[in-house]
């Protein structure tokens, strides 16, 4: 093993550092079902593709900030440091955004916002590659997805209860203080990277740091199977944002929950993402590498069952039970994605590498809230009054399923050529045996 006795202390804090990000990104999309959070940033109520924007802002800043800091990060700060002012910075952002009036300044901190968070699994990914060797990185990489999942369950809920009992203000003040006052400690107790050179060495200049970072970025883009690897991360993340922003509007307007009903029917498909990762984790250290993208084919497809059938079925509680069933089986690929990027990169590039992925896969998906909420409200205007109240939203939904039909065909081919490249090693120990 490449860690030292306290490596797992460093894994609960970025699950928890991670449950903390996605509590703080999930916090718009409750809001606006709110009429007086739309009156504060002059939105209409019906104006779907504003709304969804605000997502779309955020992972605008945040795949930018993944792509192009990472590698300025690891190689200027290392990964302690990095999540340190990460925190602070998005601390300090939202904790202040209550006070910033109209929809584009509300734009601007959500961009602003996006790019602190943008390295972070980043550097989470950096610090399993490590600690931890590729036959066993499953379970670390499960549990710091977990994050996500925590993340989402705990905070639709929360903001509906900060809603029903204070203020839409005091979610912002609540996250804000939560990682500064929570997150940097944490980080500073448990997170350290192992003493060897390729962790240890800081650049000695400023010239010196943009030098590695240039080295690090062309050994990242180098990575096999990189661009492959990317566009199914895209594909996979454009649900999670898609199907994550739109599913308190959904469940209270197309289903006719309330908004306490919302609150924790939202949180239980997230509780199932949480489960299903522990389990995807378990899976990838079980089997054979070779195996791990049926992972990605097998859960795709179960993904795009569940939100076909949620879609389509007149129970507004089965419409529900289908898409906690849909983010479960998304949370059975969700660790094998970083999995795979560390079982292809070198050490020093995985956090590079897995920037590359996780940013274009970030600024792809982020699109995804937009472009449903322009697709639910073009249906629901072109449906004119005959429509049903959920005529939009079926049609936004529908276009979750085409993500993974990305998806599985992205794991089919990364099956592919791992079966070619085993049978090419094969022929060329059986010639050099004979």
């Amino acid at each position: 093993m490449k860690s030292n006795s306290g490596r797992w202390y460093g894994v609960i804090t970025l699950f928890i550092v991670v449950a903390i990000s996605y509590v703080d990104r999930i916090n718009i999309s409750v809001l606006i079902t709110d009429p007086a959070f739309l009156n504060h940033i002059d939105i209409a109520k019906g104006d779907r593709a504003s709304q969804g924007f605000l997502a779309t802002a955020f992972m605008l800043g945040y795949g930018i900030s993944a792509f192009i800091l990472t590698p300025f990060c690891a190689a200027l700060f290392g990964v302690r440091r990095s999540l340190i002012y990460g925190l602070a910075m998005w601390g300090v952002v939202t904790f202040m955004t209550p006070h910033f009036h109209g929809y584009g300044i509300l734009v601007a901190s959500r961009v602003l916002l996006g790019m602190a968070e943008g390295p972070l699994f980043s550097l989470a990914s950096s610090y399993i590659k490590a600690h931890f060797e590729s036959r066993e990185n499953g379970k670390p990489n499960s549990f710091v997805n977990m994050g996500t999942g925590l993340g989402l369950a705990l905070g639709y809920p929360i903001v509906g209860y900060m809603l029903l009992s204070f203020h839409w203000e005091m979610s912002f003040y609540l996250i804000g203080l939560l990682n500064i006052m929570l997150g940097i400690p944490l980080v500073l107790a448990f997170v350290r990277m192992p003493k060897m050179a390729v962790y240890a060495e800081r650049p000695s200049s400023l010239g010196d740091a943009m030098a590695r970072a240039g080295e690090i970025i062309k050994g990242a883009l180098k990575t096999r199977n990189l661009m492959l690897v990317t566009i199914l991360t895209s594909a996979a993340l454009a649900y999670l944002w898609g199907s994550s922003n739109w599913l308190p509007a959904y469940l209270k307007e197309a289903r006719g929950f309330s908004i306490k009903e919302m609150g924790w029917l939202a949180s239980l498909p997230q509780y199932a993402l949480v489960l299903a990762v522990l389990l995807g984790g378990v899976i990838i250290d079980k089997i054979e590498r070779k195996r791990v993208p049926f992972i990605f084919m097998a859960a795709s497809l179960g993904v795009a069952l569940s939100v076909l059938f949620a879609i389509n079925v007149a129970s507004p509680y089965w419409a529900a039970y289908s898409l906690i069933a849909a983010n479960f089986f998304w949370g059975l690929l969700s660790p094998a994605i970083p999995s795979t990027v560390q079982y292809y990169s070198r050490p020093e590039h995985t956090a590079s590498a897995f920037g590359v992925v996780n940013g274009t896969g970030s600024l792809v998906a982020g699109f995804m809230p937009a472009l449903m909420g322009g697709v639910i409200s073009a249906v629901a205007a072109g449906s004119g009054a005959s429509a049903t109240a959920g005529s939009g939203f079926f049609a936004g939904f529908a276009l979750l399923i085409g993500t993974q039909l990305v998806v599985f065909a992205c794991g089919l081919i990364l099956w592919l050529r791992q079966r070619s490249d085993l049978q090419m090693t094969a022929a060329a120990a059986s010639g050099i045996g004979a």
